[in-house]
């Protein structure tokens, strides 16, 4: 794959994967939805780099788990999940099957919509079942068709979850759904740039180090980066669509 790009690129998309590794482990979600954004400048085609990032995403929620599972919400993931997969199914038949270019306003209009929510510091609250059960339906076929469906399901699993298992419940429904992926992937032949994603670990493991020791400050200081970040994905979203 790295032939097909120039050394700078190269060095762009090992940065990407570093950064994609640190917020992953640093908020406990949403590597995909603040990296993939970035990796479409590199090359619009998300399946180039939806199986790298399911990889990644893979080995590193498991090796987070290996100890962890004890500190898993069990209870409300299966009751979640009932909503979260059938949809998130059929979003992954519509990120193989649609054009690049719906996929492309898609995954940005999405970003964008996150990006402002943050910048304002407007958060996405759900107070009531029936929300509930519509924002992870919505969440799931975002997370099937991009990865990037994690803030919508976190609204949830925030107000039904405690803290301290919040981040460990969540590891596991990205195990269950990136799985979900990958096999399709797989039925459907869609190449997964295996060798790619190995190469793209170590890179990936610095990232996922920082993100573990940064956690505790992130989450101490959780309103202000959201806002530093939530400005990067407007620039970068009204950048992409623009660009489309």
């Amino acid at each position: 794959m790295f032939s097909d790009f120039s050394l700078y690129q190269t060095l762009i998309i090992a940065v990407l994967f570093l950064w994609a590794g640190f917020v992953r482990t640093g908020l406990g979600f949403g590597g995909a939805a603040l990296g993939l954004p970035l990796m479409l400048f590199i090359h619009n085609d998300p399946l180039l780099w939806l199986p790298i990032i399911s990889t990644h995403l893979l080995f590193f929620s498991g090796l987070t788990l290996r100890t962890r599972l004890h500190n898993v919400d069990w209870r409300y993931l299966r009751q979640s999940l009932i909503y979260i997969i059938p949809p998130a199914i059929i979003g992954v038949f519509g990120l193989v099957n649609l054009p690049i270019l719906w996929l492309n306003v898609f995954i940005y209009s999405i970003t964008l919509f996150y990006g402002l929510t943050w910048f304002f510091n407007r958060t996405i609250e759900s107070r009531q079942n029936w929300v509930d059960k519509a924002l992870l339906v919505l969440g799931g076929y975002v997370a099937g068709t991009s990865l990037t469906g994690a803030p919508l399901m976190v609204a949830v699993y925030m107000r039904n979850v405690s803290q301290d298992q919040l981040r460990d419940t969540l590891f596991v429904l990205w195990f269950i759904l990136v799985s979900i992926k990958m096999t399709t992937f797989i039925v459907l032949s869609v190449n997964l740039h295996f060798l790619a994603a190995l190469m793209l670990i170590p890179i990936a493991a610095i990232g996922h180090m920082l993100g573990l020791k940064a956690h505790d400050a992130i989450m101490r200081n959780d309103l202000l980066f959201k806002r530093w970040i939530g400005s990067g994905l407007v620039i970068v979203s009204t950048l992409g669509l623009w660009h489309l």
